[in-house]
């Protein structure tokens, strides 16, 4: 059963993730430097690698997420929310800030990728105290 929560939580996420990068598609292609075709898409897309391993990368958090919450005894949703953001908030973000410093992205590009990885460990969190 746990790993149907953890699939459940990693596609939640991963959802979440393809609403939040729609949203904001045009900001993070100017922040990321991407040159964009004629339909405002980035140009020379990488076809559906990013997506697959982003679906792989889901199931990890999510698997090492529910390790953290079930050793940590987390019980309820609201204190899943709170693990899962302040995973997202004081874990990843930082080295996501860390990754675009040094490369001299612009700080909105962590913005939104920091964002991203707040809400969804956030939204990973919930579902795995749920389910």
């Amino acid at each position: 059963m746990e790993i149907l929560s953890v699939l459940a939580a990693a596609l939640a996420a991963w959802l979440f993730g393809a609403a939040w990068y729609m949203a904001l598609s045009r900001p993070w292609l100017d922040a990321a430097g991407l040159e964009r075709d004629e339909h405002g898409r980035p140009k020379d897309n990488a076809g559906p690698l990013p997506y697959i391993l982003s679906a792989i990368a889901m199931v990890l958090v999510a698997g090492m997420m529910r390790h953290i919450i079930e050793q940590a005894q987390i019980d309820t949703v609201l204190k899943g929310i709170m693990v899962g953001g302040g995973i997202g908030l004081f874990m990843i973000s930082p080295w996501i800030m860390i990754n675009n410093a040094y490369v001299g992205r612009p700080f909105r590009l962590t913005l939104i990728d920091g964002g991203y990885a707040v809400f969804g460990s956030a939204i990973i969190g919930s579902i795995l105290v749920l389910l």
